[in-house]
């Protein structure tokens, strides 16, 4: 036990001092209630939590801790979808509770705890609106983040629900240019709430931008051509994607429509390192963790992530700002082996919103069904 309480923090407190916020990839009714968020919060720099569909389908699908509430509601008589409402919004209202002296630490940076819209709805810009109102006023906590997906129906919706007053995580950004179209939601965003009077100061987002995902479908294509050209550029793609993304975000926040919002005490949106954990055995397991040290970003980790960097993390300090000309390199690269970055991308946004949609089918048919078999006798 002391090997690891000592070993982990080392790795873990660097991360953390370069400017990067550690925040954990999962929760569950248990990780509550076993007091092992609030251990993860004390011992591993644990500053934030995130969650999707695919979580809440493993944590609520599996049943364990959720055996009372499920009777509660079934003897309600209440539908599919609000009893999963009513469950992920128990999770993210505790784990938030749990946050929320870091987030008064912090003033409000981190402490975060994120739920996203329904994904059914992420080709609906008015429904993911009136969503992420409804799930800001269930969860009831101001260390909420409500994550809205970056599809081009979600743009117009992060500007209105930041214009409400409302933080949001904005989820699922692959390119670079839907990055830069994020950013400017955001800032319309501001400008809204700022023409209403709100105080800027209390809203916060973070734009997660995936990094696995381009490596695996990239590296795919990478193995089909077969060459030694192509072989040498495995495991580049990711990285050099996320850093030009750093590298945008340094121009956006660096520019002119910026600083009059930050002179009326904005909050930059910061960029969040999403789906970090290593796909292919091949690479270091902290791979998307060691090589994505910037300040003032985000990392979201499975745990098998925080603790494989715990255990054997290498930080060295800032690995992004000065590889902008080598990742347009890599780029570039792949590009001219014939693999359209713009199909990737778009391939992969594709993907990610029906995959959590698909996510989010299997809880309502699993809550569905455990709902069904806790009838109530002699009502």
């Amino acid at each position: 036990m002391t090997t690891e309480a000592t070993a982990p923090a080392e790795a873990l407190q660097r991360l953390s001092d370069e400017g990067v916020s550690i925040w954990l990839d999962d929760l569950s009714r248990k990780r509550i209630t076993s007091g092992n968020l609030a251990e993860l919060i004390a011992g591993k720099h644990v500053v934030g939590v995130t969650t999707n569909p695919s979580i809440f389908q493993a944590a609520i699908g599996s049943g364990e801790g959720y055996e009372e509430q499920l009777a509660d509601l079934a003897a309600r008589d209440v539908t599919v979808d609000e009893a999963v409402r009513m469950m992920t919004t128990a999770d993210v209202r505790a784990a938030a509770d749990i946050l929320r002296p870091v987030y008064d630490a912090t003033g409000g940076r981190d402490g975060r705890v994120s739920i996203e819209v329904d994904p059914r709805l992420a080709h609906r810009t008015k429904a993911t609106i009136a969503e992420a109102k409804q799930l800001a006023w269930l969860v009831d906590r101001p260390n909420v983040m409500i994550k809205i997906p970056a599809t081009k129906a979600g743009l117009p919706a992060i500007t209105e629900v930041i214009g409400l007053g409302i933080s949001v995580n904005v989820t699922l950004i692959f390119s670079l240019e839907r990055y830069r179209e994020v950013m400017d939601a955001y800032l319309a965003g501001l400008e809204k709430a700022a023409a209403k009077g709100l105080d800027l100061a209390t809203i916060h987002s973070v734009a997660s931008f995936f990094v696995s995902r381009v490596d695996s479908e990239i590296d795919k294509r990478l193995t089909v051509l077969g060459t030694d050209e192509a072989r040498a550029l495995k495991g580049r793609a990711a990285l050099a994607n996320a850093r030009l993304a750093y590298e945008a975000y340094e121009e956006v926040f660096g520019g002119t429509r910026w600083t009059a919002l930050g002179g009326a005490r904005a909050n930059k949106q910061r960029p969040l390192w999403a789906s970090t954990g290593v796909k292919d055995p091949a690479y270091k397991d902290t791979l998307y963790v060691d090589e994505l040290v910037a300040p003032g970003t985000v990392n979201t980790m499975p745990e098998a992530t925080l603790n494989a960097t715990a255990d054997h993390g290498v930080i060295t300090g800032d690995t992004v700002s000065g590889g902008y000309a080598q990742a347009r390199a890599d780029l570039a690269a792949v590009e001219t082996l014939g693999i359209s970055y713009d199909q990737v991308v778009r391939q992969l946004e594709d993907e990610g919103v029906a995959k959590f949609a698909v996510a989010w089918q299997d809880l309502l048919d699993a809550v569905g069904k455990s709902l069904s078999g806790k009838g109530v006798d002699g009502e």
